[in-house]
C-alpha cells in the first residue's frame, strides 16, 4: 500500500496507526490527517526518537500493510 492510499483512507487507517503507536492521541491523529511528515513528527514527540528512527518505523509499517 502506498502513502496516497493510506492518506485517502485515513479514517480507516486510524485504528491500524493506533495499534502500532498506542501513545498517539485522537488529537494527534486529527492533526496528522494522512500527512506522512506529520505522522513522523508526532511519533518523534510521543516516543522521543530521532527523525530517522521514526521514518524507519513508518516505512516498515507502510510496507507491512501491503503484505
Amino acid at each position: 500500500m502506498n502513502w496516497d492510499q493510506i492518506a485517502g483512507n485515513w479514517k480507516q487507517m486510524n485504528g491500524k496507526v493506533r495499534e502500532k503507536w498506542g501513545k498517539l492521541t485522537d488529537d494527534d491523529l486529527a492533526v496528522v490527517e494522512g500527512k506522512r511528515d506529520q505522522l513522523i513528527g508526532r511519533i518523534q514527540e510521543r516516543y522521543g526518537v530521532a527523525k530517522e528512527h521514526a521514518e524507519e518505523q513508518v516505512k516498515a509499517w507502510e510496507k507491512g500493510l501491503s503484505s
